[in-house]
């Protein structure tokens, strides 16, 4: 079954950081994803930009509405994600203990996939 893994986190600037916190946030991801790759179970992940380079699109009365962002006013932002090919929950949140935004006080969302594409057909997660 696949899951993903979405990482919810407070929004900093890179200089609110600082240069060592994000040598060492960057390199908790860089084991974590290492991690995954090793136990077989990544499919995919990334990190985001942060959310003042989002660009959102609505429709209201069938015409688009484009606002470039944040969208949302809240401290925290989806700042990466990642997809996992684990056998059921149980063994997902396991995973997702072990993200660094788990340690962080951040939020990781576990949300099961339904369906993904594959060579251009959808296939049942």
């Amino acid at each position: 079954m696949r899951y993903m893994l979405l990482f919810h986190y407070t929004e900093e600037s890179e200089e609110s950081i600082g240069a060592e916190r994000m040598a060492d946030g960057m390199r908790a991801f860089a084991g974590y994803a290492a991690t995954l790759e090793q136990a077989g179970i990544l499919v995919y992940g990334q990190v985001l930009r942060p959310s003042s380079a989002t660009t959102t699109l609505t429709c209201a009365d069938g015409e688009p509405r484009i606002q470039d962002g944040p969208f949302a006013d809240t401290k925290e932002q989806l700042g990466g994600f990642v997809v996992i090919d684990v056998p059921d929950l149980d063994a997902a949140l396991e995973w997702a203990r072990q993200a660094p935004p788990a340690a962080w006080g951040g939020t990781v969302e576990i949300r099961p996939g339904a369906v993904h594409i594959e060579a251009g057909m959808w296939v049942p997660s």
